[in-house]
């Protein structure tokens, strides 16, 4: 089973997928004449400036982009350019630099999308993402069927068991601490915050995204501090490396150019999330006035994620020059942490690495049940709510190989019907962003960079 999914996730996340992935970031920025351009607008609609109380929604902005945030921020950022940089070469990160500048026009285009045609509840709950405007936009229900049975799938995968794994085996290896009980502890603080719902789901990562965020960007700046003169070579490395076979040194086993840009792009798409279509769950629950609004601050996701934190990490990898030493993952990203910062560096990643898994259960929590509730009612969200928080202590305690290609694969298969959304609703976006921007124009209000 596992020789079987290995081969169907190499399938499903090759060649093809990548180029639909990033070939639709290409179309949307094309389309909105590069809609990543309009931070200034982002920003004000991420500070208020553009609420109403009277706008319909259970959380707000900021809120929204912390639970998407912490959805991503973590295992993509710390194993999951590790990875990329050992497989690919140094020069993966400027090809994950790429994917970050088209998925914020990805992220834009599903997320405007996730909010018009979301339903809001008699109760003023939401129900929202890719199933409901592949159900009303696109008038294709078992599009929407497919996606939300793919995210359920890789909800008890990617968010659950695979992140109750990555804690505890780090804490029973340096610290003796049984498998078991972090299982169980990881239970009980997931299952305090999810049973409260969104509105609690985003209070708490609200919280917990930017503080941890920053405590691991600053390791990593302060790192490069110390490495302020290699910084400029690193990055003249990286983006000669992008387009030149890198040769085998050190532990290093060398890669051809296709493998660079392979590694770059699925890394830095399981970085940011962007044509997944996992994140419109969150935003679609945010208080919006216009689907504009949650989609110009979506599109901030893969700006901070991927061109800011992960680059943080590549840089810190590259100018330690942990890359050579044969280490991939979390291991090399931690190597290079503490190369740079002996002793603090490796806490930062190891509490990190806690810090995130926790938080991309609780959101991913969250995208299970929406996918739940399309699939089988509300009625079913209880269950599930117990299922997944159960199933925390077995991901803690047992060996994951199957588990983590199982969702791997399922994580991929999302994609594909999410990018037809998005693809054809493409008229649909341009629209509302082109009445949202006109509307902005009409007031005198600035909406650039």
């Amino acid at each position: 089973m596992e020789e079987l999914l290995g081969e169907l996730s190499g399938i499903v996340w090759g060649l093809p997928l990548i180029i639909l992935l990033v070939g639709t970031g290409i179309l949307i920025t094309l389309r909105t004449g590069a809609i990543q351009t309009k931070l200034k607008e982002s920003f004000a609609i991420l500070k208020g400036e553009r609420d109403d109380p009277e706008d319909d929604g259970e959380i707000d902005h900021f809120e929204a982009l912390t639970a998407a945030l912490s959805a991503t921020i973590g295992t993509g950022n710390i194993a999951g350019v590790g990875t990329a940089i050992a497989i690919g070469g140094p020069g993966a990160v400027f090809w994950m630099w790429v994917t970050g500048i088209f998925g914020m026009a990805t992220k834009f285009a599903s997320c405007v999308l996730a909010q018009k045609y979301r339903v809001v509840n008699e109760d003023g709950s939401v129900s929202g993402g890719p199933m409901y405007y592949l159900e009303e936009g696109l008038g294709q229900k078992w599009l929407g069927v497919l996606f939300a049975l793919f995210a359920g799938i890789a909800s008890f995968g990617i968010g659950n068991m695979v992140q109750a794994n990555s804690v505890a085996a780090p804490l029973n290896a340096n610290f003796g601490i049984p498998t078991a009980a972090t299982g169980i502890v990881l239970a009980l603080i997931v299952g305090s915050v999810i049973i409260g719902g969104i509105k609690r789901i985003g209070k708490v990562t609200s919280k917990v995204v930017p503080f941890m965020a920053a405590v691991y960007f600053l390791g990593g700046v302060l790192v490069l501090l110390v490495n302020i003169a290699e910084v400029p070579a690193a990055l003249a490395f990286i983006i000669r490396q992008a387009f030149t076979p890198t040769s085998a040194v050190g532990g290093f086993t060398g890669a051809m150019v296709l493998t660079t840009v392979r590694m770059g792009v699925a890394r830095g798409i399981f970085s940011n999330e962007a044509g997944l279509g996992s994140s419109p769950m969150a935003h679609s629950a945010a208080k919006a006035g216009h689907p504009v609004h949650e989609g110009l601050v979506a599109m901030l996701g893969p700006m901070i994620d991927t061109l800011i934190v992960a680059s943080v990490t590549a840089l810190v990898i590259v100018v330690t020059g942990a890359w050579e030493s044969g280490l991939t993952g979390t291991e090399l990203t931690a190597s290079a942490f503490n190369q740079g910062l002996p002793g603090p560096g490796g806490a930062i990643v190891t509490f990190g690495i806690i810090f995130f898994a926790i938080s991309t259960a609780i959101s991913w929590s969250y995208y299970g049940e929406r996918s739940v509730e399309y699939l089988f009612g509300k009625g079913a969200i209880k269950f599930y709510r117990w299922v997944f928080i159960l199933a925390i202590p077995v991901g803690a305690m047992v060996e994951l190989e199957l588990i983590w290609l199982l969702a791997d694969v399922a994580n991929g298969l999302m994609a594909f019907p999410n990018l037809v959304g998005i693809i054809g609703l493409s008229g649909v976006v341009i629209k509302e962003a082109k009445d949202y921007f006109q509307s902005l124009d009409n007031t005198g209000i600035s909406r650039g960079l």
